[in-house]
């Protein structure tokens, strides 16, 4: 039985990743901080453990190197949740879409066997990749912070800079050095998508900005729109006057 694309299997795993995100509220929210930092944190960890399981899984390090954001996004995870970072907490509130993106637009991953490690280890991971920054904000463990957007915007755009510059200097060194892949073809890597685009939506934008690298630059802006959107209610209440008793 394969995920599948937009079909039954694959809708009705969207709801699982939103029911488990949810049921995760409900169990937590009465627990002590100490116990749903513990429950978190080690949850937090499946994104490592997916990175691992991708290095080694398919024979092929190179191209599975944790360069892509859901990867990025795996690492920092576990320090926001164990340090209650406000800067990594409000970072992933950006970064946690592009798991919702892995989870929704799967359209490489549709004919992955929903029993098989493959998916166990893709899903899961992403559920909670985007699911356990909304819990730290809901449990109250961390809040939202206006002054962020700037640092947000600011890591997003160096993360993806420098890795596009890995992008470019490890196909550069796989093409002198002719390093092969499993089906005899040198290997290239597009690490967040810096180079080409890998789906229909960065496709647009590629038609847009034509160009490798540029071709991704509309996504700030409209990075930009989100985040203040979502402080939008944090922005009005911190410029509300208190109610005096005069007013009440």
């Amino acid at each position: 039985m394969t995920w599948g694309n937009f079909g039954v299997i694959h809708l009705s795993s969207l709801l699982l990743g939103a029911a488990i995100i949810i049921g995760l509220y409900f169990a937590l929210r009465r627990a002590s901080v100490r116990v749903q930092l513990t429950v978190l944190g080690i949850l937090s960890f499946s994104g490592i453990a997916a990175i691992i399981f991708n290095l080694l899984a398919w024979g092929a390090p190179l191209e599975y190197l944790p360069l892509h954001l859901c990867s990025l996004t795996a690492m920092v995870l576990p320090f926001a949740v164990m340090l209650r970072s406000r800067v990594l907490s409000n970072l992933l509130l950006l970064w946690s879409l592009g798991a919702l993106m892995a989870l929704v637009v799967n359209s490489a991953q549709a004919d992955y066997e929903i029993f098989s490690l493959t998916f166990v280890f893709y899903f899961f991971p992403h559920v909670f990749e985007f699911g356990i920054p909304i819990l730290l904000f809901a449990l109250g463990l961390t809040k939202r912070d206006p002054r962020c957007i700037l640092s947000t915007l600011g890591i997003t755009f160096a993360a993806y800079t420098l890795i596009h510059f890995v992008n470019v200097w490890l196909n550069s060194y796989f093409l002198e050095n002719n390093v092969l892949d499993r089906s005899g073809n040198v290997v290239q890597v597009n690490y967040m998508f810096s180079i080409t685009p890998e789906n229909p939506l960065l496709a647009l934008f590629r038609n847009l900005i034509p160009y490798d690298f540029w071709y991704m630059m509309p996504v700030l802006p409209i990075a930009g729109i989100y985040l203040m959107l979502v402080y939008l209610p944090t922005i009005i209440r911190r410029r509300t006057p208190p109610k005096t008793r005069s007013d009440q």
